[in-house]
């Protein structure tokens, strides 16, 4: 795959192995390392790990790769690329326009506590388990710090896909998998773990007294799959717009899919052991990854070393999903509305950053302020991975398998028959019945509970 830039002016993925890190960069970041470990722990451990794994093969995988052949055969951002396969349903990735903006409000917020991590971490003041709590609750350092962060990925994605996204995906990914397989393999030598391996392996059927409880198992699965795949907020229909013919996006789709899939794997198997073995609760939520692998650090004879290694490449993760997120909107308002790249970055950068400050704030000052039961930050989160992804999916399901149609869809997945889709009908009954039809059971079960 070659770098260049089509008619359109449009930039490309200089190679296959760039393209592949930063679409799994878009997929691995918060939701593999700080959401899928406190998710799994409260879902009754390997309960929600079936459900989830049946998600990423009847959800993750269909949709993840009809948005990479929406993308391609679009060559433009998510609304255009729907838009051209039929007009009127823009709207299809007007869905992930949105999405993506809904999760930067409170991805930003995440993203500020690691890069406070990080620096405290440096400065060899390793945080206290307990710090969390109170840092959360601040006003103003917790704001400066999702605003840099938030600068930082308008800073990438101002340089475009091959020099900026590209370049950062294709160096950084990498390194964090490396690093957390280092400290898995640590993780797991310490006293008490295997309590947590049992905890993500065994089922906890206390978990599942009453229908209300499957169903919210189910519901948090197919959401952490959207999430941790970015599916249903246009990324990958956008990354999928800068692909050339000569990518076998099959072969794209299982690979971007297993390592998802693998790191959050290994992030369980690096975070639970530690919560068992220095005596926190597997279920603490948002706070989990901050507040047990610092007590991992605090441990280690060079645990400034690896907690300042280790958060900087939770931080680089953060930042190759949530550019994927910023790209999307950019791409949009480039190709929608003639803006340059830096206006269409600017614009964003600063409505967003708005939205970041109350979401921010609901776990201190405006803690009390409610809507619909839910603080500010729940509910950005609630909006994003329970009601626009989700609708996002089952439009898409509809335009490609209802619309558009298995030949159409076999013919750009197999970029005109140069590599063969041996799967055409197995994933033409995913994409048509299967897939929409449990994303309408999970939807509806979420609102009748």
């Amino acid at each position: 795959m070659s770098k260049n830039v089509s008619g359109s002016g449009r930039d490309k993925w200089s190679t296959g192995f760039g393209f592949i890190m930063s679409a799994a960069g878009s997929a691995v970041g918060l939701g593999n390392i700080w959401k899928f470990p406190y998710v799994c722990g409260t879902g009754g451990g390997a309960l929600f790990l079936a459900v989830y794994i049946f998600f990423v093969l009847v959800l993750g995988y269909p949709i993840l790769l009809t948005e990479l052949s929406v993308g391609r055969h679009g060559g433009s951002n998510a609304v255009d690329a729907c838009e051209k396969i039929k007009k009127g349903w823009g709207f299809a990735g007007g869905f992930g326009v949105a999405g993506s903006a809904a999760v930067l409000a409170y991805y930003c917020t995440v993203g500020g506590w690691v890069m406070k991590y990080l620096f405290s971490t440096a400065s060899g003041n390793i945080p206290l388990p307990s710090y969390f709590s109170e840092y959360s609750t601040m006003t103003a350092e917790p704001v400066v710090w999702q605003t840099v962060f938030l600068l930082i990925n308008g800073i990438i994605v101002v340089f475009g896909v091959s020099k900026g996204i590209e370049k950062v995906s294709s160096v950084l990914l990498p390194l964090l998998l490396v690093f957390l397989v280092g400290l898995m393999i640590y993780s797991l030598t310490l006293n008490g773990a295997a309590e947590g391996v049992k905890f993500l392996l065994m089922p906890d059927f206390s978990k599942i007294s009453s229908f209300g409880d499957v169903a919210d198992i189910v519901v948090k699965a197919m959401g952490q799959v959207f999430f941790s795949l970015s599916l249903g907020m246009g990324t990958l229909i956008t990354y999928g717009s800068y692909l050339e013919k000569d990518n076998d996006l099959s072969r794209s789709t299982w690979i971007i899919v297993t390592i998802d899939t693998a790191i959050a794997m290994i992030s369980g198997l690096t975070v639970l052991p530690a919560v068992f073995a220095m005596g926190l609760e597997p279920d603490e939520g948002a706070g989990l990854i901050f507040s047990t692998l610092t007590a991992v650090f605090g441990g280690l004879s060079y645990g400034r070393i690896a907690g300042t290694v280790f958060f900087a490449l939770v931080l680089f993760a953060a930042i190759t999903s949530s550019i994927s997120l910023l790209e999307t909107i950019v791409s949009f308002l480039t190709e929608r509305y003639g803006l340059s790249r830096l206006k269409a970055t600017v614009i964003p950068v600063i409505i967003i950053g708005l939205l970041c400050v109350p979401a921010s704030l609901s776990y201190g000052v405006l803690s009390d302020v409610r809507i619909f039961g839910l603080t500010v930050f729940e509910l950005f989160v609630f909006l994003s991975d329970q009601i626009i992804m989700p609708l996002g999916g089952f439009s898409l399901c509809i335009l490609a398998g209802r619309i558009w149609g298995r030949k159409n869809m076999e013919r750009e997945i197999s970029s005109d028959g140069r590599y063969p889709f041996r799967l055409a009908g197995v994933f033409d009954v995913m994409i048509k019945y299967l897939s929409p039809a449990m994303i309408i059971i999970v939807f509806v079960s979420y609102f009748i509970r």
